[in-house]
């Protein structure tokens, strides 16, 4: 299956010899051996190069899924024993990547030197799930999913907060209605959660009775939390994102009443090992662990 995957990315039998370090006969041994275990031809071989076939389009999902569990289980296990040169591949939000996993990182480093962290980032919830289902990495942290592909373990909650630079008129103020704000522009951000299909900012701004008036859309949420800071506009990012990483020089204003969500860690298989380690590590760090997880707004939730 790796042999067939690497064909499939080289569009090439030569190249994907190549990359494999083995003979291109030995390379089409392989996929044939393959194709005749499936019952049929997987690939194409044109001129051009090679492409899949309806039958090899059908297997490939499947092909790179089974590679990356059968590499997962090999890294899991020597992880387990604290290899060296085992791994743990953990998925995140970019925002609590950015804002609350270095923390986790640095200890994870005093107490595990020589299990190696890969990071994946992600936009969305939508993107984080599909990346554990696909198996891209051990574990996931970010809102629990509305269908589990596994374990799911509670480890906190975020809070949702608003910025304003430090001139602005509301500076002096620890929370801030949201009608008070009817009337300013915003810095919005393509991480912005989801609720019933609508962007958060969206949907609590219509409970409030006005639609957010945007003055700029940005990807990511720390370069939100910047534009707000220099006065373009106010934006609403995760508490420990603007407290803890790119938040120093920006007012801090808590919306009234609070919004919160709670966060979860997740995967398709129980943690074991290094897993679990660091699932341990992660809710024994995690700054409001132990506070209520439920939404001020009951009829919300928050998936992305």
């Amino acid at each position: 299956m790796e042999y067939f995957l690497m064909v499939v990315q080289e569009a090439s039998f030569t190249r994907a010899a190549d990359a494999l370090h083995v003979t291109q006969p030995a390379l089409s041994h392989q996929i044939k051996a393959l194709e005749k275990s499936v019952g049929g031809a997987l690939l194409e071989r044109r001129p051009r190069g090679v492409r899949l076939t309806p039958m090899g389009r059908a297997f490939l999902p499947h092909a790179e899924l089974a590679v990356r569990s059968a590499t997962r289980a090999h890294r899991a296990a020597r992880a387990a024993a604290g290899a060296e040169g085992g791994e743990l591949h953990v998925a995140a939000l970019h925002s609590i990547a950015v804002g609350a996993l270095p923390d986790v990182f640095a200890r994870w480093r005093t107490t595990h030197p020589r299990v190696l962290l890969r990071l994946h980032e992600y936009a969305t919830a939508e993107a984080l799930e599909e990346a554990v289902e696909r198996g891209t990495a051990d574990l996931a942290v970010g809102p629990a999913p509305a269908d589990p592909p596994g374990t799911v373990v509670p480890v906190g909650e975020e809070e949702l907060v608003l910025v304003v630079p430090f001139d602005d008129r509301l500076a002096g103020r620890a929370t801030v209605t949201l009608p008070e704000l009817a009337d300013r522009a915003w810095i919005r951000c393509a991480m912005e959660p989801v609720v019933h299909g609508e962007r958060f900012l969206d949907w609590a701004c219509g409970k409030a009775g006005f639609r957010p008036r945007t003055a700029v859309w940005t990807e990511h949420t720390s370069t939100a939390v910047r534009m707000a800071a220099a006065g373009v506009g106010v934006c609403t990012a995760p508490a420990h994102l603007v407290r803890g990483a790119v938040g120093e020089d920006c007012v801090v204003l808590t919306p009234d009443p609070p919004w919160k969500r709670p966060l979860s860690v997740y995967a398709r298989v129980p943690p074991t090992g290094a897993a679990e380690a660091f699932v341990d590590l992660l809710r024994a760090v995690w700054p409001t662990l132990g506070a209520s997880t439920t939404c001020p707004y009951p009829d919300a939730e928050l998936t992305a």
